[in-house]
């Protein structure tokens, strides 16, 4: 029987899990497992780079992603569910592989001012700074064949081609080239009209009971040019054409075309067309998330079984570093 093929992805526990995540990871994830042997990680030292001033969100964050994952679909028998920091290799990997790679390198990460523009925070902390070579060390420790990423990821995952080139090229060969497995995600926005993200406070969470999910969609930004209900609005220009896009079949979105563009139907008309289909969507996954949590012990279970599955690929690979480098 061919062996399957590894995927590695992670999340950073900054937070519960939103409807974003949803569509933009978990789905895709869920099917993966049929295809790939799948590790997931909670990201907590990726975390850090960040959060260094707001550590007391990380460690409870990490068990409720991971609450979240079982409800949403991801089955710890098909697939790694582990918490990198229970994983030391992952730090003795990242040193490692910094050797590897120069700081003007680094810098010319996207991401770098990426996030410090979106954020408004100045980071210069180091960790901030190498968290891809620690990307790259996590990809690398299960010798990966595949991430799924969006397309703000993929240069990350050349950096660690680029690694896993020059380790292979210094020493010898121990890892593959990961291969980016871009996810085909529909843009869920936030409720101020840019993407969903924690950092933005825009976010509609999974666990979050239907009438606050209904009142955030309520409030919710829309076409700029509707100032008054009789105003003439375009769905293209308005965030909540994204949700159409998702929970409207096309009578629906026809529907919303129109009496929009005429004014003939309120922002809250529209909006009503989708709610309950959003809170139908999440409710199977609280269900789900409330049988976890009256039940802690088993997720406890869960998370120290994958701990020290990971845990045991990673002395392996580890194993094989050291013997490369002679060390």
């Amino acid at each position: 029987m061919t062996e399957k093929l590894r995927i590695l992805s992670g999340i950073r526990p900054t937070g519960p899990l939103h409807l974003g995540n949803l569509y933009g990871a978990l789905k895709n994830w869920v099917k993966l497992q049929d295809q790939y042997q799948c590790f997931y990680f909670i990201a907590d030292w990726h975390a850090l780079t960040t959060e260094f001033e707001n550590t007391g969100i990380i460690k409870p964050s990490g068990k409720d992603i991971i609450t979240d994952w079982l409800a949403t679909g991801i089955d710890p028998e098909r697939s790694v569910l582990f918490i990198q920091s229970e994983v030391k290799e992952h730090a003795e990997l990242s040193l490692l592989l910094g050797m590897l790679v120069t700081v003007s390198r680094l810098e010319r990460m996207p991401s770098y001012k990426d996030f410090q523009i979106a954020t408004g925070r100045e980071l210069s902390n180091f960790g901030f700074l190498g968290y891809p070579v620690l990307q790259s060390a996590d990809i690398l420790m299960y010798r990966a064949h595949g991430v799924p990423v969006g397309e703000d990821q993929v240069p990350h995952i050349e950096l660690t081609r680029e690694i896993a080139r020059r380790f292979n090229g210094l020493y010898r060969e121990v890892f593959p080239e990961p291969k980016p497995i871009l996810t085909e995600a529909p843009r869920v926005p936030g409720t101020d009209g840019r993407k969903m993200s924690k950092s933005y406070q825009n976010a509609i969470f999974l666990s979050d009971p239907s009438p606050v999910i209904e009142h955030k969609i309520k409030t919710m930004i829309t076409d700029p040019a509707r100032k008054r209900r009789k105003d003439p609005g375009d769905p293209q220009k308005c965030p909540v054409w994204d949700f159409h896009k998702i929970y409207s079949d096309e009578d629906t979105r026809n529907w919303v075309t129109q009496g929009c563009a005429s004014a003939g139907i309120g922002c809250l008309d529209c909006k009503g067309a989708f709610i309950p289909k959003v809170i139908a969507e999440l409710e199977p996954i609280r269900d789900l998330r409330r049988y976890f949590d009256e039940h802690p012990g088993e997720v406890l279970e869960i998370i120290q079984d994958g701990c020290g599955r990971a845990r045991s690929f990673a002395v392996e690979t580890m194993k094989m570093v050291r013997e490369a480098m002679k060390i």
